[in-house]
């Protein structure tokens, strides 16, 4: 079965609040998508206005080498306003909870009968139309069955189930996709997650070890509130953890992240996984020592396989090990001897300032031995 990501930080990602990119940079973005290997895309919602209308037609227009697709409201006008694009992909998402029924003044029938009209007519105007379940996580099972038995009906390929508030943990979400993978054999299925109780990527991997066949997520985890299922954590999670390649370029996913977190105006936590500028950093004597001899000592992969190194950050936790490692590589060269004369001295200027000592600082310690 093949399984891939569906990225959507043209769309969910900048729904994020606050949040506006400028055509130049969703160019910019989709290129690098491409550079990425990722295979489909979200670009947009026409329907939010006549400039999006036109910069989604521009996007088309470039060619990109990914499957595009743009997310419809189930109204006619949504449609019409994507057909407008030239895009050849098409996703109309229906509230399948009662919670956001009620809040649109709708109940189930309205959606099963405007199944009908939207996918008829969305038939008609594109190459490949799926549907999203809005909301799927506390939607009524029973009817969600049906909703899925209809969209099966009318000839859907993809159902996308949406954790729209983040509510689900990797138990709940794996036990709903498998149990609609046995239900639905020949659809399919699509996770959607949302990052509200920080299970995001958690969930979005054990969509795939349940079965699912796509997953949908944005660079840097950019979207509403806290933020959709990350690039790239599913990407490095499926790869180390679940030791499934979805194809994603991850010497590529630090540049990427790096203009998002630009274009976006949203800046990430020193230790974020994967991207982090922290993240393969050490400190620790134990660690920095194990590290010299073997990379893959207290890494989860090998840094270089996301165009990084390891780090090793001279402080009150440093070892000898360490210290003549950063001065070597200073051009600074001692004895073991001499390095452990001059790492009380570290430890204890690191204490009094409260952070680590940097190089001019520990060249100045060395000059005065």
């Amino acid at each position: 079965m093949k399984q891939y990501l569906i990225d959507t930080t043209l769309r969910d990602g900048e729904q994020a609040a606050g949040v506006i990119f400028s055509l130049e940079e969703k160019i910019r973005i989709a290129q690098m998508l491409v550079e990425l290997g990722i295979q489909e895309a979200e670009i947009g919602t026409p329907a939010i206005s006549i400039q999006e209308e036109k910069d989604i037609k521009t996007l088309v227009n470039q060619g990109f080498n990914f499957d595009m697709l743009c997310w419809a409201r189930a109204t006619v006008s949504d449609i019409m306003a994507t057909k407008r694009t030239g895009v050849k992909r098409i996703s109309i998402s229906f509230p399948v909870s009662d919670i956001q029924l009620a809040a649109m003044g709708k109940d189930r029938s309205w959606v099963l009968n405007q199944m009908e009209t939207m996918i008829g007519l969305a038939r008609n105007h594109f190459e490949f139309v799926g549907i999203g379940a809005q909301d799927a996580s506390r939607a009524n099972s029973n009817f969600l069955k049906e909703y899925i038995s209809k969209a099966t009906s009318m000839g859907i390929e993809r159902i996308r189930f949406a954790d729209t508030v983040g509510i689900m943990n990797p138990i709940s979400v794996y036990e709903m996709i498998a149990g609609y993978r046995f239900l639905f054999p020949n659809m399919n299925l699509e996770f959607h997650a949302h990052n509200d109780l920080g299970m995001a990527t958690a969930n979005s991997v054990a969509a795939l070890q349940a079965g699912a066949n796509s997953i949908d997520v944005t660079i840097n985890g950019l979207g509403e509130r806290a933020g959709n299922a990350p690039l790239e954590e599913v990407a490095a999670a499926a790869k180390y953890s679940l030791q499934l390649d979805l194809g994603i370029n991850l010497k590529e996913i630090n540049r990427a992240c790096q203009f998002i977190e630009t274009a976006s105006n949203r800046k990430m936590s020193q230790t974020k996984p994967i991207t982090g500028e922290l993240i393969t950093c050490h400190e620790s004597g134990i660690h920095c020592r194990s590290l010299l001899n073997n990379p893959m000592s207290y890494h989860a992969f090998d840094p270089k396989e996301i165009g990084k190194k390891p780090q090793f950050i001279i402080g009150k936790h440093s070892g000898v090990a360490a210290v003549l490692d950063t001065l070597a590589h200073m051009g600074i060269h001692i004895s073991k001897e001499q390095g452990k004369e001059i790492l009380p001295k570290v430890k204890k200027l690191a204490a009094s300032q409260k952070q680590s000592i940097g190089k001019n600082e520990l060249r100045e310690l060395i000059l005065n031995l």
